[in-house]
């Protein structure tokens, strides 16, 4: 990677450099647009070891598939530095991109900066983290099945969590921890499905010879398990678009919030004109392969804008030479009706 100096300008400037990001900038780049990628170095999904649900790279690490998209990035004319931005800022009909690499100007804006997993605040829980401490039956569940697996309750995903790893595995026990009253039909729902739940405050995470065995409760009480399942509360890294009036907003499930994104439209509009926003910055359930078609729609869609723009221009342009040809004509019309006494 290269650091900018001074202040350039590109077509679009896009900001994160995971699935979202680099599919959008391949696209953009695909289109002759000078694009530049800010990228943090910091993926949602680094603690994983393999990435899953994505067809025709199924298992590959994400580290790996990160790095092929930079070098497709590449290969189209796109740059890619490395670097946090601090802030945007809208700057006539364009925008400045304040980050640690420098200051560039961008006629267009696309957003792929991701979130972060705020996790429990449970002792060895944060190590295991992506690896078997868990959040998603779809990235990991199969290689968890027939395992023993404890959900751990904070809030009200938990019984759903449930239901999705009881598919996975017969071994399925819910740890109450410090989750609300569950209600009478999440209730009977566990009892039919054979679950086991287990009151008490997980205490700590057990791990032996770098793996998950189990749960320490309050009193002593161990807990054995494979694998511990856990939902994050999900935060959109969002603060820099603060000076563009883009904040992200609560999202709220069966009445608790469950996380903030960033509200967007179709193709990732957003509520200011010319920048687009594409991932799990915007969208919180957002697996590898959805962000990556997210991040294709929005860099469309800019090239899109930016096509309308230049066509606006070049027919400004056209019209002008007659305008003004006009405006003379009209002038020396009036000229002479003054000579003649009209």
């Amino acid at each position: 990677m290269e650091n900018t100096g001074g202040t350039q300008e590109h077509d679009v400037v896009v900001i994160g450099g995971g699935a979202a990001g680099l599919s959008g900038a391949v696209a953009l780049a695909r289109s002759r647009r000078s694009v530049l990628v800010i990228d943090s170095g910091a993926p949602r999904n680094a603690p994983a070891e393999h990435m899953h649900n994505f067809l025709s790279r199924d298992g590959l690490p994400p580290r790996e598939l990160l790095a092929l998209g930079r070098d497709e990035v590449v290969s189209y004319g796109g740059r890619i530095v490395s670097g946090r931005v601090g802030a945007v800022e809208r700057d006539g009909d364009g925008f400045l991109v304040r980050a640690s690499s420098g200051v560039v100007r961008a006629r267009k804006v696309l957003v792929a900066t991701g979130l972060v997993d705020e996790l429990p605040e449970v002792p060895g829980l944060r190590e295991r983290w992506g690896r078997d401490v868990l959040h998603c039956p779809f990235c990991h569940g199969w290689e968890v099945r027939d395992q023993r697996i404890g959900v751990l309750a904070t809030g009200p995903m938990a019984a759903h969590q449930v239901m999705l790893f009881r598919q996975l595995s017969d071994r399925v026990v819910l740890l109450r921890h410090t989750g609300p009253a569950l209600g009478e039909l999440a209730e009977e729902q566990l009892r039919a499905r054979g679950v086991e739940t287990v009151d008490g405050v997980v205490e700590q995470v057990v791990s032996v010879a770098d793996r998950l065995v189990g749960v320490r409760l309050a009193g002593d009480r161990d807990v054995a398990l494979d694998a511990l399942v856990v939902a994050p509360r999900f935060v959109a890294r969002a603060d820099f678009l603060a000076p563009l009036g883009l904040h992200p907003v609560d999202e709220v499930r069966d009445g608790h919030v469950i996380g903030s994104a960033v509200p967007s439209g179709p193709a990732g509009a957003t509520a200011v004109p010319g920048v687009r926003i594409a991932g799990n910055v915007t969208d919180l359930s957002g697996q590898v392969i959805t962000s990556a078609a997210a991040g294709l729609m929005a860099g469309a869609a800019l090239n899109g804008e930016l096509v309308n723009d230049e066509t606006a221009a070049a027919v400004a342009a056209l019209r002008e030479p007659f305008s003004h040809e006009a405006e003379r004509r009209l002038a020396a019309v009036v000229a002479g009706g003054r000579r003649h006494g009209l």
